[in-house]
C-alpha cells in the first residue's frame, strides 16, 4: 500500500536528519475515537486512524522528546511531498504535530 511505503520513507528521512521516531497510535476503534471526541483530544468521528490511514509518532532529538512544530516542520513538509493526499497535523489549525495521514 502507498500509505505504508510512505511511512517507511518518512521514518528513513527523519533518521537521516537526526530525528528518531517511535510509534504512538495507529489504528483506533470507534469506541476510542468517541472517547477522544468527548475529551477534546479529537474533533471528528471520521478519523483516518479508524481506516488505518493515520499514525501518530513520538519524536526524539538527542534522546529528548519533542513535538515542537518549528523543529519538525521539515519532516511534515517531507511527508506532504511524498503524495498529494498526505497531510501532516502540524499544519492544521488544531495543531497535531505527531499526526501523519493519507486522505482517501
Amino acid at each position: 500500500m502507498i500509505f505504508s511505503a510512505n511511512i517507511a520513507d518518512l521514518i528513513h528521512f527523519a533518521n537521516s536528519v537526526g530525528v528518531g521516531l517511535t510509534f504512538g497510535e495507529a489504528y483506533r476503534t470507534m469506541y476510542q475515537q468517541k472517547q477522544y471526541l468527548a475529551t477534546g483530544k479529537s474533533r471528528t468521528l471520521n478519523s483516518n486512524h479508524l481506516k488505518r490511514l493515520a499514525v501518530d509518532f513520538n519524536f526524539f532529538i538527542k534522546g529528548k522528546l519533542t513535538y515542537n512544530k518549528k523543529v519538525l516542520q521539515s519532516i511534515g513538509d517531507y511527508w506532504e511531498s511524498l503524495h498529494p493526499k498526505n497531510k501532516w497535523g502540524g499544519n492544521w489549525r488544531f495543531r497535531d504535530t505527531p499526526h501523519f495521514e493519507m486522505k482517501e
